[in-house]
């Protein structure tokens, strides 16, 4: 980075900082995780200056041999790792992906059954602050007491509510999903079907869980998270929505793709193809579970029931008394990084909720597997339990430090 050391020093003391808070913390943002150096590389090509309206083959702008090479590469990479019959890689990101299958399918006004927030939808699965609920008719849906979907209650507000879309996938849930259930109450009342796998798609990738696309009508995701790859987003659909898909993305929503971004999502896609990935995404679910088992032992009441996938949705109020944002900031001050998180139903507000959501993928990458995760458990109910104790505290803080550097993340990085 010798260019932008000379030129904007303040950025670069920034970057540098990133660096050092990434390699001496533990990210365990659920939402979060490192890519590969060659994934960094792609962001930083010459790409970035092209503009690329359109689809390989039928641009608006001239010069576009080698942006067709690497969206292909993309696109081609995609439906080989979850057998998809179209593939969209130009979305920014999740919640432009959600928006543009939507306005591809329904009319504003049309009614959506999907997840409710604080059951672990996502803010574009119909919270009433965004612009997806604005244009079209939410109806959510939640989970029982004992924290699992009741497919009985979901097909009995399917018929009442007669949706042009039925919308499953989550943010903070943990449990696997029944597609087949999805489908056939979808079938049932002559709905669309829609599932966003943002969190899921690279345990989906690596064969850990099971594939919802030859369920599902419409297939949203992230390319960051468990996938592994820059912060983006794509869409998976049947052939008979191929042409739907791309207008809603292009001219329909979007401008022209950050093919800079596109080339890095093809470099990642490549690595999830790769034998390794699914060994990643196998330990994932084992480190995932050894979280759950831990943070139990120590008192914490995990929602849910428990987990299926790669985080663990944790009540802190009710089982220490400390609010979700008291028990992030405490984490902070150790060097582990999670998000406050609203719990079913939370008598707490949103921006000082009753849990925490925690999530391995970003762990994982950098080879900790059950035994380092044993000792991150240890340290999280440590914190958690003096949360207002620096002393204690700083001591969590140095042994976090000590273990990360025995796994490091970017060696070639300064």
């Amino acid at each position: 980075m010798k260019n932008l050391k000379k030129q904007d020093p303040q950025v670069y003391k920034a970057v540098l900082g990133e660096i050092k808070r990434q390699q001496e913390g533990m990210e365990l943002i659920a939402s979060e995780n490192y890519v590969s150096e060659a994934v960094l590389e792609a962001l930083g090509t010459v790409f970035t200056n092209k503009y690329s309206e359109g689809y390989p083959g039928r641009r608006y702008y001239g010069g576009q041999e080698y942006t067709d090479v690497v969206e292909t590469l993309a696109i081609e990479r995609t439906k080989k790792l979850f057998g998809a019959e179209h593939v969209n890689v130009q979305p920014l990101s999740g919640a432009p992906a959600n928006m543009i299958a939507y306005s591809a399918v329904l009319k504003p006004g049309d009614k959506v059954l999907g997840m409710d927030l604080s059951h672990g939808g996502h803010l574009t699965h119909g919270h009433p602050v965004t612009l997806s609920a604005k244009v079209y008719n939410f109806v959510r849906y939640k989970t029982d007491a004992s924290g699992k979907i009741d497919y009985k209650q979901l097909e009995e507000m399917a018929i009442k509510e007669k949706p042009q879309m039925i919308l499953a996938g989550f943010s903070a849930y943990t449990r696997q999903l029944d597609y087949k259930k999805f489908q056939q109450i979808a079938k049932k009342v002559g709905a669309i079907t829609m599932i966003d796998i943002a969190h899921i798609a690279g345990l989906i990738a690596g064969q850990a869980v099971p594939n919802p696309v030859p369920y599902f009508d419409i297939v949203t995701t992230t390319t960051h998270k468990t996938l592994r790859g820059p912060r983006g987003g794509m869409i998976l659909c049947k052939k008979k929505y191929a042409e739907a898909i791309d207008k809603a993305a292009f001219p329909g929503f979007q401008g022209g793709p950050h093919m800079n971004n596109v080339a890095a999502k093809a470099v990642a896609l490549g690595e999830a193809l790769k034998p390794s990935f699914k060994t990643y995404a196998k330990q994932v679910i084992k480190n995932a579970k050894v979280l759950e088992v831990e943070l139990m032992k120590y008192g914490f009441k995990i929602m849910f029931g428990g987990t299926d996938n790669h985080m663990v949705l944790v009540d802190v109020f009710g089982s220490k008394g400390v609010s979700g944002k008291e028990a992030e900031k405490a984490l902070d001050k150790i060097g582990i990084t999670v998000n406050k998180n609203m719990i079913p139903d939370d008598p707490r507000k949103p921006m000082d909720p009753s849990g925490v959501r925690i999530g391995v993928p970003a762990i994982t990458t950098r080879g900790m597997k059950e035994k380092e995760v044993k000792m991150i458990a240890n340290w999280i109910n440590a914190a958690i339990e003096s949360h207002d104790n620096d002393k204690v505290l700083k001591e969590i803080h140095r042994a976090v430090i000590g273990l990360c550097k025995k796994f490091p993340i970017y060696k070639n990085l300064r």
